[in-house]
């Protein structure tokens, strides 16, 4: 169900990988490989050939902690459920039996192996859901650590334990035909051999052995020194190599002919590859980890090694800060833990960027390599970006962690920039206890303002990375800088620091020009440049906002129960959407001072950011690898933004998954709630106001110009007869078409005329004769204002003695303008149909006594409304006159 909330969960952008090994299918008709991937509770599904996402499982209730494929299913494991998944999307089959969690699925034909961590080995028929054999190991003597299904070994399973031994069983007559003594090592991993009866067996020691298990014969033996063996794989197109996957996420790769080792792929994951696999009968290695990230290797150079062909990575460590970058809310910027700094696109996959790792020296840093680099960069804490001739230089500056050293990054060329940007007396020796906390960069892109721990702000020129000064004599600040902003047009900047103050400096001259007491110290303030409102959070946990204009705080509200992590606002500036370590997330609107929407997530968010379009929110959390990203249902849907009471309860809400969830209509449910009830502008807003009717111009404007209109519009000769005219189903006049109904088409018109028709009545003159007895004139107003203008003129006409018509229902019309202009209501209606009376029946008037009696009335009506009206534009003009005049 949908929340009815002004967000509403709709995909995670980031999340590739985990530390469950992949699965590779191959799909006949399609003639292409699939590689099926276990992200958190759900399986991606991704094409080899393009590494592009083709589809998103249905989440399961908790993380997949095993996965396994055959022809046509995939299977999918959480603590002790096993799941079967039919066209990589829903769950079709679901098998309950395990008492612990389960940690190795086998496909087995018709059947599916799974064994749990209690040593039971369940046989289960794929399609009855059924247990067809269960066998229970003694841990003491086998625990079963792997599964294999020897190539054309019919219904014989191989198994690997902790104490090293193997077991060959036959499941149909569950017996067990060989046993293989071992290596006095505990078997890790076990892989088919492109060669029949030949089996590579991966040690916890690092050894691989390559065995034959039909004379039970070691055919190989091969050692690595990076610990026990994660993953192997054979390659299958003419080229005799075996890979092997490592802990600390390097690949050995060995020559099976020459019984060594061809090379090292090192660092290919920066954490233990947990699957990896050679797509068969192409020079391709797919592997991947739990640092978030899938790599494709190709094999096409000198030397045996293999280089990236494709890759879909995130972060590895959790992301601690995220910005929108440029004004199409299609990129973020996200900063994480594990120091890189990465954008993620919002359209698809392949257009997301890695700008790399922050380092002191990038050429020192390539030459120790990932794991002996010295020289990297703590993570990134603040960061800025302006996309203002981001193509000429530098358009993003950074804070890191405990360093007083910035650094600046080129999104055009995705790596670090050029300069570093430090305090000159600070070159030579970099200070422990001194670092940057805040920083900001001008609309423009020239400009850098770094905030220091000690109170001091610096400005430096993105072009050149010159120092260009700095704010207040010696420090800005007393105590740390908790935030930096700079306006739109570089005229101010404004500081806060953590003894209380906000104080606003004049960008070019350095100058102090106003200074503010705070409540409290701040954590942070964030600046929305287009309305010059400055937000502002609290150590105390509340939120302020303060208007630039009159350095006034305009709005304070009570915030959060715990640590405010980070702030947004909308584009439009009249929501400031807050986070906290409390769990929540709050939108307050700005106008009305009030809190209009909150909801609980399972982790605190640490980043906050809107789409400068307004169409997402992208959240960060604790301890996730993912960034969020909820729809702003204002946008589509009906939201009510009233003020929540002071009682509200939050909601919890659960983070979106990867497929972007449909949102569920709700519009039998919202008739029913009180809440959520459409608003319904009524006729009349007051009785002294002036009310227009909703109608077009077109209907009332031109009635006085009819006779020129039909001048212009005159035919200039008659029109002609097509020679075979297309088939048309024949309509009535008017303004709302309407099909001419079957008798009324196939009744034959006599030649001889019916007087009788000639002085039929029309609708709109019967109405007015009822209305001279009921004095009620709502239904010939409202049936004068369905017709169009010419329809409308015949209708006045009509109304005359010499039309048909008569004094009385002449006298009628009057009175329904007399009603109108009395309840002030389609005010212009009555002036414009008035008008067009007037023009047409100024003789008949002028000779009938009781009609002028009612005409002098209506002139006397028409004005006091006039003047009413112009007592009413004066008032207004006066108040603007004044507001506009006025110094605030």
């Amino acid at each position: 169900m949908a929340r009815d909330g002004l967000f509403a969960g709709f995909r995670v952008l980031g999340r590739f990988s985990g530390s469950v090994p992949h699965v590779l299918r191959y799909h006949g008709r399609h003639r292409q490989f699939y590689l099926a991937v276990a992200v958190g509770r759900s399986v991606h599904t991704y094409n080899v050939n393009k590494l592009g996402l083709v589809a998103v499982s249905n989440a399961l209730p908790q993380d997949i902690t095993c996965l396994a494929a055959d022809r046509m299913l995939i299977f999918a494991s959480y603590d002790n459920i096993l799941h079967a998944f039919a066209r990589n999307k829903e769950v079709v089959h679901t098998y309950e039996g395990h008492k612990a969690r389960i940690h190795l699925l086998q496909p087995f034909g018709d059947h599916v192996i799974s064994v749990d961590v209690d040593n039971v080995l369940i046989v289960w028929n794929i399609q009855s859901e059924e247990q067809y054999l269960q066998v229970d190991f003694d841990k003491a003597t086998f625990a079963v650590s792997a599964v294999l299904h020897p190539s054309t070994y019919l219904n014989k399973i191989l198994l690997g334990s902790e104490q090293g031994s193997l077991q060959l069983w036959n499941i149909k007559s569950n017996k067990l035909l060989y046993s293989f003594p071992g290596w006095q090592s505990a078997v890790t991993t076990l892989e088919q051999a492109p060669a029949v009866d030949v089996v590579a067996v991966g040690l916890v020691s690092g050894h691989i052995i390559v065995h034959n298990i039909k004379f039970d014969e070691t055919l190989m033996k091969f050692q690595q020194d990076w610990g026990p063996i994660t993953a192997i794989s054979f390659r299958t197109d003419g080229h005799p190599v075996m890979a092997a996957g490592s802990p600390i996420g390097h690949i050995g790769l060995w020559d099976l002919e020459e019984k060594k080792v061809l090379c090292q792929m090192q660092d290919a994951h920066s954490t233990a590859i947990a699957g990896m696999s050679f797509v068969p009968g192409e020079p391709l290695l797919i592997t991947n980890g739990a640092d978030n990230a899938i790599r494709v290797w190709i094999f096409d150079g000198p030397g045996g090694t293999g280089r990236v062909l494709r890759s879909r990575m995130g972060h590895s460590a959790p992301p601690t800060k995220i910005r929108y970058h440029g004004q199409n809310g299609e990129q973020i910027l996200s900063a994480g833990q594990d120091g890189t700094l990465q954008s993620f696109s919002t359209v698809h996959e392949k257009f997301n960027k890695s700008l790399g790792r922050g380092s002191i020296n990038k050429k020192k840093s390539k030459k120790k390599g990932l794991k002996l680099d010295t020289m990297a960069l703590p993570p990134i804490t603040v960061f800025a970006s302006e996309i203002a001739h981001q193509s000429d230089w530098d358009g993003i500056v950074a804070c890191h962690q405990g360093y007083i050293t910035c650094t600046t990054w080129n999104y055009q060329k995705t790596s670090m920039g050029a300069h570093k940007l430090r305090p000159e007396e600070f070159g030579k020796h970099k200070p422990i206890d001194i670092y940057a906390t805040a920083v900001d960069i001008t609309s423009c892109g020239n400009f850098a303002v770094v905030g220091l721990s000690t109170g001091r702000v610096d400005v430096y020129n993105m072009q050149s990375g010159i120092h260009r000064g700095c704010y207040g004599k010696e420090r800005a600040h007393e105590g740390a800088i908790r935030g930096v902003a700079v306006d739109g047009l570089n005229q101010l900047v404004i500081t806060a620091g953590s003894e209380g103050l906000i104080k606003f400096w004049k960008f070019k001259t350095k100058d102090l020009v106003y200074c503010t007491e705070l409540s409290s110290s701040p954590s942070g303030i964030l600046l929305h440049r287009d309305s010059g409102i400055l937000g502002i959070a609290f150590d105390d946990f509340s939120i302020s906002v303060l208007d630039m204009e009159t350095r006034k705080i305009v709005r304070t509200f009570p915030g959060h129960h715990g640590r405010i992590n980070d702030m947004t606002f909308s584009p439009d500036g009249r929501w400031l959407i807050t986070s906290s370590m409390d769990c929540t997330i709050k939108t307050w609107d700005l106008p009305s001072g009030c809190l209009i929407d909150c909801f609980l997530v399972d982790s605190a968010a640490v980043s906050l950011t809107m789409s400068p379009t307004g169409d997402f929110l992208a959240s960060t959390h604790v301890d996730d690898l993912g960034i969020y990203l909820w729809s702003n249902r204002s946008l589509y849907s009906l939201v009510s933004l009233r003020p929540l009471p002071a009682d509200y309860e939050p909601s919890m809400v659960t983070l979106p998954s990867t497929c972007p969830v449909q949102d569920v209509d709700m519009s039998g449910d919202e008739e029913t709630c009180d809440e959520m009830i459409e608003y319904v502008s009524p006729e009349q807003l007051g009785e002294q106001l002036v009310t227009l009717s909703s109608l077009p111009e077109s209907r009332w404007k031109n009635l006085l110009s009819l006779d020129v209109i039909k001048k212009k519009n005159k035919p200039r000769e008659p029109p002609k007869v097509p020679k075979s005219a297309p088939f048309f189903i024949p309509t009535v006049p008017g303004l709302i078409p309407r099909y001419v109904a079957p008798e009324e088409e196939n009744v034959t018109q006599s030649k001889v005329v019916n007087l009788g028709v000639l002085a039929q009545k029309s609708d709109f003159y019967i109405r007015l004769e009822e209305a001279l007895s009921t004095n009620e004139y709502t239904a010939p107003l409202n049936l004068l204002k369905t017709l169009g203008p010419s329809h409308i003129e015949i209708e006045l006409r009509g109304l005359a003695p010499e039309g048909g018509g008569s004094t009385e229902v002449m006298l009628s019309f009057l009175r329904m303008i007399g009603m109108m202009l009395n309840k002030k209501y389609n005010f212009e209606l009555a002036q414009a149909y008035l008008a067009l009376f007037l023009k047409l029946h100024l003789k008949v008037l002028s000779s009938e006594p009781n009609l002028l009696e009612e005409v002098s009335r209506l002139s006397t009506q028409l004005e006091e409304t006039w003047i009413h009206l112009q007592t009413l534009f004066n008032q207004s003009l006066c108040v603007l006159t004044y507001m506009k005049s006025a110094l605030l």
